[in-house]
């Protein structure tokens, strides 16, 4: 009996080629899913980090500087810049963002996305007090939801949101009088 589950006179030139293509489509599909399985990895944790996390993280790998190094040039300890970093610690304060443009000496397009980073990396929401009810309930939902919106979802409250300002931006055009089309009996009066 043959250690083979084919039989050795199925292998034909055509069968050999045959199973070697299987065989380069396997590796193929094996790497194809390391890496898919890498890039969701990796956005996992670039996704659960704040807007400021990710760009001091990407601003020290751009200028090659390590978190030591940064740490020593602001004035500030390794371990913060690292919990700022994985999002640890809520957004830094003003002295530290300008101690850091300051001593990286950012391009004022850097020094504007590293303002609007820590900006929209607050995680806490203060609402003004004169707005209506509907608002409350819909920060309630929207709480309650949190965990669970997929980033279609938030992309598309982002957009729906966004329609105020491009409302805002449109230019009306002027209204225009229509004529009133009159009646026989309005001519004859």
């Amino acid at each position: 009996m043959s250690k083979w589950l084919i039989p050795t006179s199925v292998f034909t030139d055509e069968n050999a080629i045959y199973i070697a293509l299987c065989i380069n489509n396997l590796r193929l599909t094996y790497h194809l899913v390391i890496t898919t399985l890498a890039v969701l990895a990796s956005t996992r944790r670039d996704s659960t980090v704040s807007p400021f996390s990710r760009y001091l993280h990407q601003l020290r790998m751009q200028y090659g500087i390590r978190q030591s190094e940064l740490a020593e040039l602001i004035g500030y300890e390794q371990s913060y810049i690292s919990a700022l970093e994985v999002g640890s610690k809520g957004p830094p304060t003003e002295e530290f963002v300008e101690r850091l443009v300051q001593s990286m000496e950012l391009k004022p397009i850097e020094q504007d996305e590293l303002r609007k980073a820590a900006a929209a990396s607050h995680r806490k929401l203060v609402i003004p007090a004169d707005v209506p009810e509907e608002t409350y309930w819909l920060l309630q939902d929207f709480r309650a939801h949190l965990a669970e919106l997929r980033p279609v979802q938030i992309r598309l409250i982002r957009e729906i949101l966004g329609i105020q300002s491009e409302l805002g931006r449109s230019v009306s055009e002027p209204v225009r009088k229509l004529r009133r089309r009159q009646n026989k009996e309005d001519i004859e009066m």
